[in-house]
């Protein structure tokens, strides 16, 4: 009898070992994925850290696509209730300065995120004709000045989009189908906001109402106010000339070298949202020593 009970209680104690030795612990329980984290990147590969998501979120928006399908995209840095605009490439590879100098701005922002004012947020779009990049450049992201193709013909091809219409002749302000680039015609798009581009800048507009829009072009070399029918107003005045002093260029109430018609800043302007139009110099160069000071006078004048 005692050999049975000394032989029941060692079976006893092996197989609670063993349930402890299997059982995983609660604190251990292995997690599983939330499908909801889960997102599948251009990679192809799945990443899953939820904090990773909302982050990525909140730095960049494809606020649409080109005529060719690709993406336009605003980067977002700062999370103030005042956001700032800026824009480049809207005449793609023929300015594609512009677009350097955005993203040299966005460079700037990431290295330094504490100039920008805690009521502020600074938005992006380098490249608003992605598909007149591609044309010249062979990308619609960052890029050297020595990927640039050298012909002439291709870089004022790539002024356009891949309807061949002018996106700066495409807007709400005194619009015509027929336009003028220096001295000559082009297309001013079949109505009103008929490209996808033009489109998609207007749809982000009208749902976040910037505080005030600065574009860059090139070549003049100088700040220009925008205005369509009703003048220009004192906001506008003010940054042109605040950006125009900082920044050394001149300043102009107007760009009257030639007719233009459909213009996306003098849109901005009829609806109530002070921009101005920050020509380059030459086709070349960024002249990021003058466009920082005149980004660094718009932060502190915005600044609460």
């Amino acid at each position: 009898m005692k050999n049975t009970l000394i032989t029941i209680l060692v079976v006893a104690v092996v197989g609670l070992g063993a349930y402890m030795l299997f059982q995983t612990p609660s604190d251990k329980v292995p997690v599983t994925q939330d499908s909801s984290v889960n997102t599948t990147q251009a990679d192809g590969n799945t990443q899953t850290d939820a904090s990773v998501v909302k982050k990525e979120n909140k730095e960049k928006t494809v606020i649409g696509k080109s005529v060719g399908g690709r993406d336009i995209v605003a980067y977002h840095f700062g999370t103030g209730n005042s956001e700032i605009l800026f824009v480049g490439g809207i005449h793609g590879g023929y300015e594609w300065n512009t677009s350097l100098v955005a993203y040299e701005a966005m460079d700037y922002f990431k290295a330094n995120l504490s100039i920008i004012p805690a009521n502020v947020k600074i938005t992006v779009i380098p490249v608003l004709n992605p598909d007149g990049l591609y044309k010249v450049v062979g990308t619609t992201e960052k890029f050297s000045a020595s990927q640039v193709s050298p012909s002439q013909t291709i870089q004022t091809a790539g002024r356009f989009n891949a309807n061949n219409v002018d996106l700066n002749r495409n807007f709400d302000c005194d619009w015509k189908s027929t336009a003028k680039w220096q001295s000559r015609t082009v297309s001013g798009g079949s109505s009103m906001f008929s490209e996808p581009e033009s489109l998609a800048i207007k749809s982000y507009v009208e749902v976040n109402k910037p505080t005030a829009v600065i574009t860059w072009y090139s070549a003049a070399g100088g700040v220009y106010s925008s205005s369509c029918e009703t003048g220009i107003s004192s906001e506008t005045k003010t940054i042109t000339k605040k950006y125009a002093d900082a920044s050394g260029y001149p300043s102009y109430e107007s760009f009257d070298s030639y007719e233009t018609t459909g213009d996306m800043v003098n849109w901005f302007a009829k609806n109530s949202i002070p921009a101005i139009s920050v020509l380059l110099t030459n086709h070349e160069d960024t002249e990021w020593t003058k466009n920082k000071a005149g980004i660094d006078s718009l932060l502190k004048y915005y600044a609460k």
